[in-house]
């Protein structure tokens, strides 16, 4: 029996990463179509042949274009959290892990804009329970900024604000990269927002009598 599960294991692996080969194949295939178009003008038939795979092989996955735009919007959210995580665990200063967190919401939409997006423009489609899913999930990735904002504050560092407020403007100006790509990407470069808008947030927050421990944060907002 331990050399069949021996064997199994590295077969269910090799079929679950095929698994979810065909699904970004599919989304990736289906975002620009859906971002550009609309979801309704968009028919599997299109995003199949976008895909190079069958209409068939679709509905193996996605019972509905509803759930390719859940699936996108759901995968935002699952990046930002792995890269939250990734920004925040090393850092002990609760500023320097909302600057972590700012840069991680930031690259994940940089690197998703269509599927941003998207997001925005299609999730009226979604039924209540798949906006209540995204909700939910959008409600866990905000989570640990909010505890960043509120140790910082506990300790000295920050103006007494209301975290979850902070964390949702946090998280709206990351949003801008996308939303306002058209006016900011002949102006600046990624990283240049990306620090800009570090400084400009942070320098609200901090109190003057701390500000001189972050000047790679705030540069001349010091």
């Amino acid at each position: 029996m331990l050399r069949d599960d021996a064997a199994i294991a590295p077969q269910e692996a090799a079929r679950a990463a095929r698994s979810d080969a065909r699904r970004r194949q599919i989304l990736s295939a289906a975002v620009p179509l859906m971002e550009r178009s609309g979801s309704p003008a968009v028919s599997m038939q299109a995003i199949a042949d976008e895909a190079e795979v069958s209409v068939g092989l679709i509905y193996r996955y996605f019972a509905s274009k509803q759930e390719l735009v859940q699936a996108v919007t759901e995968g935002v959210l699952d990046d930002m959290a792995r890269l939250l995580a990734e920004a925040l665990e090393p850092e002990e200063d609760p500023v320097r892990q909302i600057a972590g967190a700012f840069t991680a919401y930031c690259t994940v939409i940089r690197d998703n804009r269509q599927a941003v997006m998207l997001t925005y423009r299609e999730s009226n489609t979604l039924d209540e329970a798949g906006r209540s899913v995204v909700k939910d999930l959008e409600i866990r990735t905000v989570e640990p900024l909010r505890s960043a904002v509120d140790a910082a504050v506990e300790q000295g560092l920050l103006r007494p604000i209301h975290a979850e407020l902070f964390a949702y403007d946090l998280l709206t100006v990351a949003h801008s990269w996308a939303l306002k790509h058209w006016y900011f990407a002949p102006r600046m470069s990624f990283q240049e927002f990306l620090h800009s808008q570090t400084a400009l947030l942070l320098s609200t927050a901090i109190l003057p009598e701390h500000r001189s421990r972050y000047p790679d944060l705030l540069g001349d907002l010091a």
